[in-house]
């Protein structure tokens, strides 16, 4: 199966009322899991799990648009402006691990949807370079890109949804770093 739509939200459980947790976009493949009336139980490409309505998906082998861009953080300039979208994945909004997700896709690698998967599979750097990633919190809560000169690149939804934005990085998030790593 893969998605029919330009963009389906992924919901944690099977009610348009409830969170959502990731997005596919079309043509990405799933792997159905259950169904339960209209909606479908799925996994993602990037094993990513929630629900969606059935009329998303349709038949079809699908695939993960990836490349393009020579590296994530210049993947993720082009974010610059987004506003901020829990669970999202496209310039109508995006938060801040769908932003190194969907960076990276852009550079060529499927990574881990969420922060605390993105920190699991990473490796810790003790000299940042600009395009390492910061992550913050125990437990992880929020990713950000290093650009250098003590400067980030991040989506934030504080102040109600700031968005994709280049910026010092605040004493509030340095007094909450977990550490730098390397994808």
């Amino acid at each position: 199966m893969r998605c029919a739509q330009d963009v389906a939200p992924v919901r944690a459980e099977p009610a348009d009322d409830a969170e959502q947790v990731t997005q596919l976009l079309r043509g990405e493949p799933v792997r159905v899991e259950g169904r339960l009336g209209e909606w479908v139980r799925i996994a993602t490409a990037y094993e990513y799990p929630g629900w969606v309505r059935a009329e998303a998906l349709e038949a079809g082998e699908g695939a993960v648009a990836l490349g393009g861009v020579a590296t994530p953080l210049e993947a993720a300039r082009r974010y610059l402006g987004t506003p901020y979208l829990w669970g999202g994945l496209t310039r109508a909004g995006i938060d801040c691990s769908g932003l190194v997700h969907m960076a990276y896709r852009a550079a060529g690698r499927l990574v881990p949807r969420d922060a605390h998967q993105q920190d699991e599979v990473a490796v810790e750097v003790s000299e940042p370079a600009a395009g390492d990633l910061v992550v913050y919190g125990s437990p992880v809560d929020h990713i950000a890109f290093w650009v250098g000169d003590g400067r980030i690149l991040h989506a934030t939804g504080r102040d109600g949804g700031v968005g994709v934005v280049e910026e010092a990085e605040s004493a509030e998030l340095r007094a909450r770093r977990r550490r730098v790593v390397r994808l």
